[in-house]
């Protein structure tokens, strides 16, 4: 592999970025190491003795010598975020690092989930090649593609060892980003066919928790549609569907628990409008209320959904904040509303959890109908459609935590869409599904995805 040469010095060409410490990248280095990729260096022997480099490493007091590691990846990492802009172009070793990054960024944060089931769903396949899925796989940030249609996998194609493979493989457990929305929403109708929750059209008036603010007494299924007339207080601004009033670090509703912004950021806010706007907390509210109305059997309700229908091969968890992870370092509570719609998965479970929606729908099963009836109960968009990127962009409508109404599609599909090029397509009619995983969202999604799903063939 020419691009791992054990001979240059690691060079990181850094912007001013608080996401850019030594905490990642060392842990980066190490991992390196185990795979044979870096090579450690006595940097007093290496630089010539009394230049600056000798003594900026301490040589002049430490005669056993300082020791690091080197290799010939060249970095950029990216300000004020721990991901990868949408419109930046970064090469493979950039989109290497992030692609590890991704993998240890939610260290520290509980679980909750399931383990995989003792006789998870084993696929059938009859594969062919796609050249276009492959060229894609090549050039961008493309981690794993898979085309499921006829009840059979018939593309499978995974990133190559030169380009990613040796972060993401089979067994990675990669994060679902905003898919893990519609995760969301695939639960909630599990604790309705319990008869945890009455309907979509339950008032959400019992929950201490959203007392005296603007969530209290919503219907579900507005919150579901994002639709909670929220727009004064979360909004996506184009860098993540924050609280873009609140100040400092709290921005963000992942880094704090519902009961943080409840009783602080939404405290007396009133509702305004019932229109469309994306936002965050919003499924985070959705999953912990699920938690709330289960009366003590939200794992029974996940192992239902995770290892009875889904019949997921790996564990499949969402994350939970605690004391070590909340901005403030504050004690957490499970009744505070830690959960978060952040989910991990590995790329053959993300297709058996499209599978199972699709087997629901098709098969008129009480989730089904649940699927049915928020798909029957999406609103509009606000903004126009726009040109191919994402099902973030290229959907006129919006239900339940899934994208709907497709450009130049006209039958039910039900989109999930995630930061950094996650996505997710089910086309209820035609039984077929793209599930891709990605580090970074460069590649074509207009053909390798939506004409994918468009064709009536």
């Amino acid at each position: 592999m020419k691009f791992f040469i054990n001979t240059l010095t690691l060079l990181f060409f850094l912007t001013s970025n608080s996401y850019s410490n030594d905490s990642y990248l060392k842990e980066f280095n190490k991992f390196l190491l185990t795979k044979g990729v870096n090579k450690v260096i006595n940097i007093c022997k290496e630089e010539k003795k009394n230049s600056k480099k000798w003594f900026d490493a301490g040589c002049e007091s430490r005669p056993g010598g300082v020791f690091t590691t080197t290799n010939n990846l060249k970095i950029k990492f990216y300000q004020d975020r721990s991901g990868i802009p949408k419109k930046a172009k970064p090469k493979r070793d950039t989109l290497l690092y992030y692609t590890f990054f991704q993998l240890i960024d939610d260290l520290g944060f509980d679980k909750v989930g399931s383990l995989g089931s003792e006789k998870p769903y084993q696929f059938q396949f009859n594969l062919r090649e796609d050249k276009n899925v492959k060229k894609e796989m090549n050039k961008s940030g493309l981690l794993s593609y898979l085309l499921f249609e006829n009840n059979k996998i018939v593309v499978d194609e995974i990133t190559p060892k030169e380009r990613f493979g040796l972060v993401f493989d089979d067994k990675t457990m990669w994060t679902s980003a905003s898919v893990g929305k519609s995760l969301v929403s695939y639960v909630t109708g599990h604790a309705i066919c319990g008869g945890y929750i009455e309907s979509i059209n339950s008032r959400m008036n019992d929950w201490p928790l959203i007392k005296n603010t603007l969530y209290d007494n919503q219907r579900l299924i507005d919150v579901l549609n994002m639709a909670a007339g929220d727009i004064a207080y979360s909004r996506d601004t184009g860098k993540i569907a924050d609280l873009f009033k609140n100040k400092g670090r709290n921005i963000n509703p992942n880094n704090n628990s519902l009961k943080f912004h409840m009783d602080g950021y939404f405290k007396d806010s009133k509702m305004g409008k019932n229109t469309y706007n994306y936002s965050n907390i919003v499924p985070n509210i959705i999953i912990n209320y699920v938690w709330y109305k289960s009366n003590g059997d939200f794992q029974k309700i996940l192992d239902t959904v995770f290892r009875t229908k889904i019949k997921s091969e790996n564990n499949i968890s969402f994350l939970k904040m605690n004391s070590r992870t909340v901005t403030g370092k504050y004690p957490v509570k499970l009744e505070d509303g830690p959960i978060r719609y952040s989910f991990r998965a590995t790329r053959y479970d993300f297709l058996r959890m499209a599978k199972a929606m699709m087997d629901d729908w098709n098969n008129d099963t009480c989730v089904g109908k649940y699927l049915k009836t928020v798909y029957a109960n999406r609103i509009p968009k606000v903004s126009k459609v726009k040109e191919g990127l994402s099902s973030y962009t290229m959907t006129n409508s919006y239900g339940g935590f899934f994208h709907t109404d497709y450009k130049g599609i006209d039958r039910p599909i039900l989109g999930m869409d995630g930061y950094g090029g996650q996505s997710i397509l089910i086309d209820m009619e035609k039984s077929r599904i793209v599930v891709i995983n990605a580090v970074h969202s460069d590649y074509n999604w207009k053909k390798i995805v939506h004409s994918v799903i468009k064709n009536d063939g």
